[in-house]
């Protein structure tokens, strides 16, 4: 398409586009104050007035067309944008007009004054929410922050109110900011022209270019947003999205922008401490690394290699977890390494790995966007993941369908339009169910499962045993349900699933993500144009760049397994060592070694086992079990509060190197800030131990360890730094550093031996524990929007004051049977531990089911769960926890 702007021809590619698009195409600029590229226009506030074909109209709705004429700079129309901008202007205070904020900066093009803006109505201010305050009387009615808050961030909390020149933005809820259903994404801030709306941090007027600005990836979430992040003498001044991030597209949740108080904390660890007769004492650098390489040494005399283990850090960048895994292996001599990895989605990695050959998610998020059939299974995007929350929600209000399996009624499943509510522990019986109705039904796609898929025979043979029928009868969930369900799958045309930790933090895990992979083979729907796999979203920040750079006991970097002669022997060409060919321990291994005394040293990095691991009063056994516990951390958490120890280290905000995020792309992180006082990166710290250890691991920068890495593991050799700081994000794998990534796995062959994608037949079987008449009920843990995995960060800024404690989520029936009201402390009771909780009586919990997080200590949540685990990969089943209630408080 071909338009003409002042004389000057221009190209536009898009068929949707606007005059408004072709206008900034020729270079020319033109205010636009109800209009931002992420919305659909309005065209309200006229002070985009060009002339087209003769007609002065409005450039942001106006389509362009082929061969149209556009004047921008004809005489007249300069006036007539000035006027509109007047009208709007006369309303508003000349403070207004201050500042390098949008309207400011219009007006001074324009040649508006302060003399333009007179004065305003004094309709008040609203400063009660932490993260975003109201000025009213700058307020345009130009309805940008409603529209961001319904059309990208889809919680629909703010309306317009007021006639005329009153009209206000207020929440939708009618009462204060901090009391409505405000998520605190920060959008409408951003999308503001005026400062109406405004952060503490940044009043109006602050002119942001005399802010040091620094673009890194976001450290809480596997998302992987990219921020900016804006510095002012030394601190944090605000954090903003960016807007050509390739993932978030301009938009991040409450922690990625707000949650950095923790950074001025003054619970910061700034020196090491060591723990000497009177407890743990402030001692140098020196004095702490001395003593951690004397007790490696003693370790490893004593009791031979393996009696030393590391819990590397999926908050630590891949340069730091690949500098670990060396360590480990190099200079001690032992694979007993592990990460996070192991209590969430190591049953994806085992799943994904052995139904496609690779352990990442098949799909990109772009790529499930264009999905017409979302089946979002154990997740709960909206509060774990915000920003695929929202991105997955507009997909919906486009017209996809969606089904969710979640025993609870939140985030998404409220605009489902079937919403499976399976027994806790029951999802193999469920995807099984599923898998039935599709083959049943000739919902299948035979040429697929004919030239790409194995094992179909043995499957059909185990589907005859999960009907409908006898399906509900295990899971709980209707029949017509679960046609329905799979019927909407079975007849997408480009259906994709998106999965969480309630698929995978189970007895039977693995099979849980065999199974529900499964669905996507029979359906053709995974490595062709026919549909976008099968994706799981990652709870930590690198906790799918960990387990890429060989955190991991039995893998190394690229997953390449230890046992393998040729894996190994290319890493011992490059490394110059043998390297040690039997897996090392896992994390519950790790725990069982140290209570049994073989283990003697353990180096926990950035993760507070004692908070975050099941089973946790065992867990405090192991490490006061073992002589030599060295926590690295940025606060003195439960965890360090055990160590021997403790080293303070940096935060994501203070690092370089990169993170891969949920869809296996690597980004750059770059410090925004200097550690305080004398903390160090992790990747600092295992240099410092290795230095004391009297081993040189090389690599001096975190660009020289990922360039190794790519040396030991082909998949991520095409990945530098220097290339992400040119193109911002690459998926792997990504061998060749002239050919992108590979955004869609498998289009040409499945990464197996064969090639072919591998069909499950695995049987339900129950999970660890049931409800019985001692322990009735059974207890569900994951996360809440405003915080994240233990809370060592969130609690310490300001997300604490949107949910400042924990609760335990109780069926109005559960609720008046046990005669708890809401507010009541009580007491839950496992066969593990106990914990007490402020009842919260919501029926977002199915009746014989209780909800709660680990975001908060003072509730020891992981003292209720059990020490059940996958059976493949040990991680932990979290979801399913047979508890009872005991100790209500009366408060009659």
């Amino acid at each position: 398409m071909r338009v003409t702007v002042d004389g000057d021809v221009v190209e536009l590619g898009d068929e949707g586009a606007t005059v408004l698009s072709a206008v900034r195409a020729a270079g020319a600029d033109l205010p636009t104050l109800c209009h931002d590229d992420r919305l659909a226009p309005v065209g309200s506030c006229r002070a985009c007035l060009v002339r087209l074909d003769g007609r002065v109209v409005a450039a942001c709705v106006t389509p362009a067309v082929d061969g149209a004429q556009v004047r921008v700079e004809e005489e007249g129309l300069g006036r007539l944008r000035h006027d509109a901008v007047e009208v709007i202007v006369s309303a508003l205070p000349p403070y207004a007009l201050e500042g390098d904020g949008e309207l400011a900066r219009v007006c001074r093009a324009l040649g508006i004054g302060p003399e333009s803006a007179p004065g305003g109505a004094d309709r008040g201010t609203d400063h009660t929410h932490p993260f975003v305050q109201l000025d009213r009387d700058l307020c345009i009615a130009c309805g940008r922050c409603v529209r961001m808050c319904a059309e990208v961030q889809g919680t629909f909390a703010l309306t317009l109110v007021g006639r005329g020149s009153e009209t206000v933005v207020a929440p939708g809820t009618g009462g204060p900011w901090a009391e409505s259903d405000c998520v605190a994404c920060g959008g409408c801030v951003d999308s503001c022209p005026t400062g109406a709306l405004t952060e503490p941090g940044l009043p109006v007027g602050t002119h942001l270019a005399a802010l040091t600005r620094t673009r890194t990836t976001c450290g809480y979430c596997g998302v992987g947003c990219a921020l900016d992040v804006l510095t002012r003498d030394g601190e944090v001044a605000a954090v903003r999205p960016a807007h050509d991030g390739p993932v978030n597209c301009g938009h991040a949740c409450v922690k990625g922008r707000f949650a950095h108080g923790f950074l001025r904390s003054p619970e910061r660890l700034t020196q090491p401490l060591l723990r000497g007769r009177s407890g743990l004492e402030p001692v140098s650098w020196d004095v702490a690394l001395d003593h951690i390489a004397r007790g490696l040494r003693a370790a490893v005399t004593e009791a031979g290699p393996d009696a030393v283990a590391a819990i590397s850090s999926a908050r630590a960048t891949n340069e730091e977890n690949y500098l670990i895994q060396k360590f480990m292996r190099v200079a001690i001599g032992t694979n007993n390494v592990d990460n996070c990895s192991r209590l969430c989605h190591s049953p994806s990695a085992a799943g994904l790995t052995a139904a496609f050959g690779l352990s990442g998610g098949t799909d990109c998020l772009e790529d499930v966007e264009q999905a017409d059939c979302l089946l979002v299974v154990g997740a709960n995007p909206v509060e774990a993941h915000p920003v695929v929350g929202a991105r997955l929600l507009q997909q919906v209000l486009r017209g996809a369908r969606l089904v969710v399996a979640d025993p609870r009624a939140v985030g998404l499943a409220c605009h489902a339009d079937v919403h499976l509510r399976p027994r806790p522990g029951t999802n193999v019986a469920l995807f099984n169910g599923l898998a039935h109705v599709l083959l049943a039904e000739g919902l299948i796609d035979e040429e697929f499962l004919r030239l790409r898929a194995g094992g179909l025979p043995e499957l059909a043979a185990l589907l005859d045993d999960y009907p409908p029928d006898q399906v509900a009868a295990i899971s709980g969930v209707p029949p017509e349900d679960l046609v329905a369900a799979a019927r909407l799958y079975g007849q997408a045309q480009r259906p994709a699933i998106v999965y969480g930790l309630g698929v995978t933090e189970h007895l039977h895990g693995t099979d849980g993500v065999r199974t529900l992979a499964n669905l996507a083979i029979l359906r053709g729907a995974v490595g062709t144009d026919r549909g976008f796999g099968v994706n799981p979203l990652r709870g930590q920040n690198n906790v799918q760049g960990a387990s890429d750079m060989g955190a991991l006991p039995d893998l190394l970097p690229g997953y390449g397994k230890v046992s393998d002669p040729a894996v190994r022997g290319r890493a011992e060409r490059i490394w110059g060592t043998p390297l040690p060919g039997h897996d090392g321990l896992r994390i519950p291994q790790m725990f069982a070694a140290a209570r049994e005394g073989a283990l003697r040293a353990l180096w926990i990095i950035g993760e507070d086992v004692c908070a975050t691991d099941p089973d946790a009063n065992r867990v405090v056994e192991a490490l006061d079990a073992c002589p030599l516990v060295i926590s690295q951390e940025l606060f003195l958490s439960e965890t360090a509060r055990h160590a021997d120890v403790i080293l303070p280290a940096a935060s994501w905000l203070e690092k370089d190197g990169t993170f891969v995020n949920f869809d296996r792309r690597f980004q750059r992180v770059r410090p925004a800030l200097d550690p305080p006082d004398q903390a160090r990166t992790d990747f600092a710290i295992v240099h410092a131990i290795a230095a004391a250890y009297g081993a040189d691991l090389g690599c001096a920068t975190p660009a020289e360890a990922l360039a190794e890495c790519g040396q030991v593991a082909p998949a991520f050799a095409g990945i530098s730094h220097r290339r992400l700081d040119r193109e911002g994000a690459i998926p792997w794998p990504c061998p060749d550093p002239d050919r992108p990534g590979q955004a869609k796995l498998h289009l040409d062959r499945f990464a197996t031996p064969d090639g072919l994608a591998r069909l499950a037949a695995r049987p339900y079987l129950p999970p660890g524990e049931s409800p019985d008449d001692d322990y009735p009920l059974i207890l569900i843990t994951g996360r809440r929007w405003a915080h994240y995995n233990s809370g060592n960060m969130t609690r310490r800024s300001g997300t604490i004051e949107l949910d400042p404690s924990d609760r335990l989520d109780i069926h109005p029936s559960d609720a008046a049977h046990h005669t708890v009201r809401d507010g009541d402390a009580v007491l839950v009771e496992s066969r593990h531990g106990q914990a007490t909780f402020a009842a919260c009586i919501t029926e977002q919990i199915p009746p014989g089911q209780l909800f709660c997080t680990f975001h908060f200590p003072t509730g020891r949540t992981n003292a209720l769960t059990s020490s059940h685990a996958d059976t493949v990969t040990s991680c932990p089943e979290y979801k399913v926890t047979a508890v009872r209630l005991r100790g209500i408080q009366d408060r009659s």
